[in-house]
Parts: structure tokens; C-alpha cells; sequence
């Protein structure tokens, strides 16, 4: 069953304009972590593209829902803090893991990528 053709124009642009900001957050979050030469400067560009992609796609997905069922619908809000709490967390645990192991391995350029990418 396709509910899209029960949601008027003005919402469909709004939403599909929504969806596609976030897609593109998140497609650059993911091209700052290709371009980017230290693993700690690998770590903020994906939590921040992920972030703000995910909260523009659950925005996205409270204005359809809630004006497909004619009330608002919130639920995904659960969705957002969840993920708002958790990838920042994770790649700060990450980081301190690779800090951690540089120090017990003595690195003397800490982060960083040499020239055969390792």
C-alpha cells in the first residue's frame, strides 16, 4: 500500500527536500572522513555529517507521518536522541582506544598516516 499520493505537494517538497539535505549531510560526513589525513581528524567529520544528516531525515519523517495521519507524530524523536547520544560517544571511545595505543606503542607522529597509508 503507497500512501504518497496521499500527501499533499507542499509536504512531499518539504520532505523530499528535507531527506535530501540529510542524505547529502551525511554524504559529506563520509567524504571529510575519506579526505582527511589523521585519525583524529577522520573522527569529526562522520559524527557531525551523521548527526545533522539523522536529524534532518527524522525532521523529514515527523512532518510526513504527522500530516499523513492528520496528528502529530513524534515517536521519532526516540530515534534522534538515541543516535544524538550514542555516535559521539563511539567515536570518542574510539579515539581515546587509538590514544591508548599510541602511547603503549610509543608513536612519534600520533595519528597521522604515512606514506603507504598505514
Amino acid at each position: 500500500m503507497i500512501q504518497a499520493p496521499d500527501l499533499p505537494g507542499w509536504a512531499a517538497a518539504l520532505v523530499a527536500l528535507l531527506l535530501l539535505s540529510g542524505a547529502l549531510a551525511a554524504l559529506v560526513g563520509s567524504i571529510g572522513l575519506l579526505r582527511m589525513r589523521s585519525f583524529y581528524d577522520r573522527v569529526h567529520p562522520p559524527t557531525l555529517g551523521s548527526t545533522l544528516g539523522m536529524a534532518l531525515i527524522v525532521l523529514a519523517s515527523i512532518i510526513c507521518f504527522s500530516v499523513l495521519r492528520s496528528r502529530p507524530s513524534i515517536h521519532e524523536i526516540l530515534i534522534g536522541l538515541f543516535l544524538t547520544v550514542t555516535t559521539p560517544v563511539a567515536f570518542m571511545l574510539l579515539a581515546r582506544a587509538a590514544l591508548y595505543r599510541e602511547r603503549v606503542e610509543g608513536d612519534a607522529n600520533p595519528g597521522l598516516v604515512d606514506e603507504d597509508g598505514k
